[in-house]
């Protein structure tokens, strides 16, 4: 080696191979560690151009060195042949990484990942103890047969754990981001699987670990599975003073009237029983994911209350209930007059909840009675309304034109209300108003409103300021806290109302 000049260095095997090791460090291990795939491909080439180099200078890296080469070269010759090995492992395992991408691998795909990889280094490793230092592998299999055998033993459960997540990720009865029910009622979303368990987030955010021996032998619901939505059945009793026929057209419209669930396949009303205390009925509907089942459900029950309180039903006593309470019959619900109609209307709506009772009394006798067929217009996009209108039975939905289609806006059922952009602000209603079932509605008339803040100014304050926390909330659900520039402030609206209905200051 002291008599080599530069040039023979240079050109020498070994030098070469221990420069492209080190570049191939460096650049893999360095400067590409954040991109897989150019990493990837240089160390395609790195590993294509080490295998050109022994080749060429007569080093097989599968072959036994012979036994006449000096001991020194010997050496050189098994780090050459070490240097191989490493960097046929690396570019196997990058294939592998890149096959399980491109393939859209979950998650839990790592434990088939994680094997072939622990494969591939273990043949490699054996391949550097066959092909470098001539050991004999069958042996060296064979004696560590013992010693796996005591492991195995003492790493029982653990084992057990590893290949359940194995078959577990083979079979797929879930994956990261389903929800599942297992048999003793523990509920969650996948939200990892490894080696040895399998992690759920339960209803309360709390982390639940079960071990992958477990889940394996675990009876379990998939939730998620063969789709994302998810049925969801209730049941109500109501009291038998109309017809089932008529209870089931109402239960429909309950159905129409929400948001939340989806409308394809269509909700169901399935009568299931009758007797003199109640009708019972079934609802059945979708929702597009488990965790919006809570909601729908609760969107539903309310609107259950609302559409039964607007009819006049009455809810059922639960079967479950002492059979006292079933020696009376059923209560007969008076039908209400038109002004006690208009006056519960009055005081359900939030806008006037500041009205004295005799101001509210007032205001309900000015009301008139509207009906529409289903599918007729109640009002424009963009036309300004002089009059507040209040839903006493029906659905309506409220869409905006955008472009060449329409977008929901939202669905109005009993107690809900519109008009207040142009009977309050002077402005066009945000979209289009079309009944989706037979509607009334009471109207509160401009007039009628005007008389009262005349009499008492302070309306116009109290009714300012109500409005102005609905618009501020309502801007801040929408689009969050740089949506409150959008919305007018109280004093804005407070100018707004005493211009429009000719309010004096003071």
């Amino acid at each position: 080696m002291e008599g080599l000049t530069f040039k023979e260095l240079v050109a020498d095997v070994f030098v070469q191979t221990g420069v492209l090791a080190v570049l191939g460090v460096l650049i893999t291990r360095v400067l590409l560690r954040r991109y897989p795939a150019r990493r990837l491909i240089f160390q395609l080439a790195l590993f294509l151009a080490l295998t050109a180099l022994l080749y060429h200078h007569g080093i097989v890296p599968y072959e036994i060195a012979s036994d006449t080469t000096p001991a020194f070269e010997r050496v050189f010759v098994a780090t050459a042949k070490i240097i191989w090995w490493i960097n046929a492992a690396w570019v196997l395992t990058g294939f592998t990484r890149v096959f399980l991408i491109f393939e859209r691998r979950p998650r839990e795909g790592r434990l088939i990942q994680d094997l072939v990889v622990g494969l591939i280094y273990l043949s490699a490793a054996l391949s550097v103890v066959a092909y470098v230092f001539s050991a004999p592998v069958g042996t060296l299999i064979a004696t560590s047969g013992v010693f796996a055998i005591i492991l195995g033993l003492a790493l029982q459960s653990t084992l057990a754990d590893v290949f359940s997540g194995i078959a577990l990720n083979l079979s797929k009865p879930y994956e990261v981001g389903d929800w599942i029910v297992l048999n003793d009622g523990l509920e969650g979303r996948v939200v990892e699987t490894n080696w040895r368990a399998t992690h759920l987030l339960n209803a309360s955010n709390d982390l639940v670990v079960l071990p992958n021996s477990g889940m394996a032998k675990a009876q379990l619901t998939n939730l998620s599975s063969p789709n994302r939505s998810h049925g969801v059945k209730l049941r109500i009793r109501v009291a038998p003073t109309m017809a089932p026929s008529a209870i089931s057209d109402l239960m429909r419209t309950v159905l129409i009237s929400s948001t939340s669930i989806m409308e394809s396949p269509a909700p169901s009303v399935e009568i299931k029983s009758l007797d003199a205390q109640a009708i019972e009925m079934e609802l059945s509907f979708r929702v597009r994911d488990f965790e919006k089942a809570a909601t729908a459900r609760h969107e539903v029950y309310d609107l259950i209350y609302r559409h039964t309180r607007a009819a006049g039903l009455v809810l059922a006593q639960p079967r479950e209930a002492p059979a006292a309470a079933f020696a009376s019959p059923p209560v007969q619900v008076p039908a209400a007059t038109p002004k006690g109609t208009a006056l519960r209307l009055v005081e359900a709506v939030p806008v006037f909840m500041s009205l004295t009772d005799d101001e509210k009394a007032a205001l309900a006798d000015t009301m008139t009675r509207k009906t529409y067929r289903k599918g007729e217009v109640l009002v424009e996009q963009g036309t300004k309304l002089n009059c507040l209108e209040i839903i006493r039975t029906g659905v309506i939905e409220v869409s905006r034109r955008e472009g060449d289609s329409d977008v929901e806006l939202s669905r109005l059922a009993p107690g809900d209300y519109f008009g207040e952009a142009g009977l309050f602000t002077g402005t066009g209603e945000p979209g289009t108003a079309r009944a989706l079932t037979f509607v009334v509605v009471y109207e509160v008339a401009q007039a009628a409103l005007a008389k009262l803040m005349h009499d008492r100014p302070s309306i116009a304050d109290e009714i300012s300021l109500t409005l102005s926390r609905r618009t501020h909330m309502a801007a801040v659900v929408a689009g969050g806290d740089s949506a409150r520039g959008a919305t007018p402030s109280f004093s804005q609206l407070v100018g707004r109302i005493r211009q429009l209905f000719e309010v004096p200051h003071g």
